[in-house]
């Protein structure tokens, strides 16, 4: 297990081992979820928006657009 101290103003390090796993660098957006009591540190690479791909199936904005249309006819 790996651990960090944080600092007055609420800093943490990020091991180096788990920086270096999942691709965290100097720059690289992080992502703090409250979940179940518990903090999950996601990093925000682009593997992570990756792996989003396909979820949304069809075309999904052109559905939103005609959505939106028929609410301004209304």
């Amino acid at each position: 297990m790996e651990y960090s101290v944080a600092t007055s103003k609420g800093q943490v390090m990020i091991p180096r081992a788990l920086r270096k796993k999942y691709g965290i660098k100097p720059g690289t957006k992080v992502a703090f979820i409250d979940k179940d009591g518990e903090i999950v540190l996601q990093a925000l690479t682009k593997d992570y928006f990756d792996s989003f791909a396909g979820i949304l199936k069809g075309d999904v904005i052109g559905e939103l657009m005609k959505e939106k249309q028929r609410e301004k006819e209304l």
